[in-house]
């Protein structure tokens, strides 16, 4: 159970309970994935469920009671030797802060460790404080900073390339 308290003005201290589960995302989920991005991106995602089916990453879901994802995210073991790498991490804005961050990076580190894996490393880009408190406060380290890039969809469809420089962070299982 998570509950999330409103700031918007006219509600202020409104709570909402919400009982979620994580379980693994599924191919039939990504239509329901959209506010996590572009089609581009979902695309992008279902090929990493191709992998998951292979055993190569884990992609989680956190879901409503209605089955439902809110918050999405993977671990891919094949980059880094003795790890797990967290990575598309992505969270329903609406319920950004409510703590489906946090439960679903410990889901993941979850399943780092049933694999006989110690250490989960993630990169975070430089310009997401927000994210980069999060993994800190989960006891994410910084160890280094490396460039990132990827397509990324634009509103008229178009597609370009996003440059980015991320920080390295790791953690110890």
């Amino acid at each position: 159970m998570l509950q999330c308290v409103s700031t918007e003005d006219d509600f202020v201290g409104a709570a909402v309970t919400l009982s979620v589960r994580v379980r693994d995302l599924l191919p039939r989920d990504l239509p329901a994935c959209t506010w996590s991005g572009s089609a581009t991106h979902l695309s992008h995602v279902e090929r990493e469920l191709g992998r998951a089916a292979a055993g190569e990453v884990d992609y989680l879901a956190v879901c409503t009671p209605v089955d439902l994802p809110v918050a999405i995210g993977g671990v891919d073991y094949q980059v880094s030797e003795g790890a797990g790498t967290l990575w598309q991490l992505a969270v329903l804005p609406a319920l950004q802060s409510c703590g489906l961050g946090t439960l679903l990076v410990r889901a993941a580190e979850h399943r780092i460790r049933d694999r006989g894996l110690y250490r989960a490393e993630l990169a975070v880009e430089e310009d997401s404080p927000r994210a980069r408190a999060l993994y800190e406060r989960l006891g994410y380290v910084a160890y280094g900073r490396e460039p990132d890039a990827w397509d990324e969809e634009g509103p008229d469809g178009s597609v370009r390339r996003h440059e980015t420089m991320c920080v390295l962070m790791r953690k110890a299982l």
